[in-house]
C-alpha cells in the first residue's frame, strides 16, 4: 500500500514549478503502479502550450477556472470544477489559466519519473531512469 499526504511532497523534489503551473507528483514510475499521478495548479492569467507526443493524460479539474483549447481542431472548451478532459489522441493544445487558479488532478501513462518538464515543443520526453 502506497500513503502519501500533499504536505509531505510540496517543498521537495516532488514538487515541480513550470512558472505557468506547479506539479505535486504524488505518484511516479518507481512506484510501479503502472501510471503517475499529479496534484497541479495552473496559475492563473497564464497560457501554456502542451502537446504530449509521448504520453496520455486524463485531467480532473477540482477547483478553478481556465480553458483548453484543441489547436487542431481550434475547439475551446471552459474547465470548472468537476470537468474532465483526456488527452487520448496526443493533441496539441493550449491551456490557459481563468481568474482563478485551477487545481487539477493529472494521470499520466507511461507514468513520469519525476523529473519531467515540457520541452520547447510542450512535449515530456519518455524518460525511464528513476534515479
Amino acid at each position: 500500500m502506497i500513503v502519501k499526504h500533499l504536505k509531505d511532497i510540496v517543498g521537495t523534489d516532488a514538487e515541480v514549478d513550470g512558472g505557468n503551473w506547479v506539479s505535486r507528483r504524488f505518484l511516479l514510475r518507481k512506484d510501479g503502479a503502472g501510471f503517475s499521478l499529479n496534484d497541479t495548479v495552473i496559475r492563473a492569467g497564464t497560457e501554456t502550450y502542451i502537446h504530449y507526443a509521448n504520453h496520455l493524460e486524463a485531467v480532473y479539474c477540482v477547483a478553478g477556472n481556465g480553458e483548453i483549447e484543441d489547436l487542431e481542431t481550434g475547439t475551446v472548451h471552459p474547465i470548472s470544477d468537476g470537468m474532465l478532459y483526456v488527452l487520448n489522441g496526443h493533441e496539441r493544445h493550449k491551456l490557459r489559466g481563468g481568474t482563478q487558479d485551477m487545481r487539477m488532478v493529472c494521470v499520466f501513462t507511461p507514468p513520469l519519473t519525476g523529473r519531467e518538464v515540457h520541452d520547447e515543443n510542450g512535449v515530456y520526453p519518455v524518460l525511464t531512469d528513476d534515479a
